[in-house]
């Protein structure tokens, strides 16, 4: 049984913002220990590998402000990558051709994992990074999690050395401070931009239609080809991967950009190292978004939003909790033949308003399997309250 049909899913997330896209192995103890908070602490520069010399830093004349901007600079942008991405098609018309997208990619261990957005490699039959020297390298996807749009590449170092980042925290930014973002827009190796924290917190969509939460908004220009790349403090720490840009017409950045906050990098990074993948818990349901319009031709009482269940897995965490799906199926003018109706309504989950598949999903983001979960739902007329332990994802629900 599918207990969310994906079509559905990405119906009701569709989404309004332009994503700034264009278009020798270790253990797995050594890996996940490679990408843990510690190993960020401190730039890694390998023996035996001498870097090109970068441009050297004249202060006379130069303010306070503008040598910050070039030490953080030259400190840090050994560190990062331009992400090539390589798609082969082959069309009854043009026959076999290829189609090329940039972006950018943050060193995050030397040994030579990078962190990207996913939206950046997604799908490609290639991926190459090239390094600071122009040094080109083919990298391959190690894991992906599409509900934070973020992944992790490797390429094999050789030997040589590489320059990490050192973490910083989003927590305790303030509205005004400085924030540099390095990275390679449209292509453009190298790139510096500043500016200021516009905004904390902000709820935004990806491409696939997942809620990011806590999202960092910045007027540093973000064009095309900064995906993936580093948002950093006036101290050199990593803050942020540059991630979004909200942009009219698709003219480039205008802006408004926005950066996924180093936390949740931190957070799943390691499992993706370690698994590919993020395990996150699941409630075994099949359900959809409460609307208005549902909610008025279902005659439902009381509430406008929640998400409605139309099946229960038998046998499931969902049925064993008291859970009840969809008791008849019925037209409700949605585009759809029918939908099973009469099922427990879903308002909120561990004290979150839950007003739509959206919700449902940046609820269970963050949890795990095998955890409690308090869920409220309205059955009859009447809000009720179970427990749930929640089971492991299916595969199939592994954006």
């Amino acid at each position: 049984m599918n207990f969310f049909n994906r079509s559905l899913i990405l119906c009701f997330l569709s989404i309004s913002l332009f994503s700034c896209m264009t278009a020798a192995e270790s253990s797995t103890e050594k890996r996940v220990d490679a990408l843990s908070s510690a190993s960020w602490s401190d730039p890694e520069l390998g023996e035996g590998f001498e870097e090109p010399p970068l441009p050297e830093i004249k202060t006379k004349g130069l303010t306070d402000q503008e040598i910050n901007s070039m030490e953080v600079y030259r400190n840090n942008i050994r560190a990062i990558v331009n992400v090539t991405t390589i798609n082969l098609y082959n069309s009854r018309f043009v026959g076999s051709y290829a189609q090329e997208g940039s972006g950018s990619g943050v060193i995050v261990s030397g040994l030579g994992y990078i962190l990207t957005n996913k939206h950046v490699i997604s799908d490609a039959d290639y991926v190459v990074v090239t390094l600071y020297d122009g040094s080109n390298y083919q990298a391959k996807l190690i894991g992906s999690d599409a509900e934070n749009d973020l992944a992790v590449i490797k390429f094999e170092p050789v030997g040589r050395g590489l320059q990490t980042i050192k973490a910083g925290s989003s927590k305790g930014l303030q509205v005004g401070q400085k924030v540099l973002a390095l990275g390679n827009p449209f292509g453009l190796e190298g790139t510096l931009t500043t500016g200021i924290i516009s905004g904390l917190n902000r709820p935004l969509q990806t491409e696939a239609g997942f809620l990011l939460k806590g999202m960092i908004q910045t007027d540093a220009a973000i064009n095309p080809g900064n995906s993936g790349g580093a948002l950093l403090n006036s101290r050199g720490e990593l803050i942020g991967i540059n991630t979004m840009i909200i942009s009219p017409g698709g003219m480039g950045s205008v802006g408004i950009g926005f950066a996924i906050p180093v936390e949740t990098a931190l957070r799943i990074v390691p499992e993706l190292i370690e698994a590919g993948r993020v395990n996150r818990g699941w409630i075994d349901i099949e359900a959809l978004s409460l609307t208005p319009n549902l909610a008025r031709q279902l005659k439902i009482p009381f509430i406008r939003y929640g998400v409605l269940i139309t099946s229960v897995l038998a046998g499931g965490n969902a049925e064993n909790a008291g859970l009840r799906g969809g008791t008849e199926r019925r037209g409700v003018g949605l585009g759809l033949n029918s939908i099973a109706v009469g099922g427990d309504i879903i308002t909120n989950i561990n004290g979150k308003e839950i007003k739509n598949v959206l919700d449902y999903f940046s609820v269970l983001e963050v949890s795990r399997p095998g955890e409690e979960y308090d869920v409220v739902y309205l059955r009859d007329g009447r809000l009720e309250s179970t427990s749930i332990i929640l089971s492991e994802r299916p595969q199939e629900f592994q954006f």
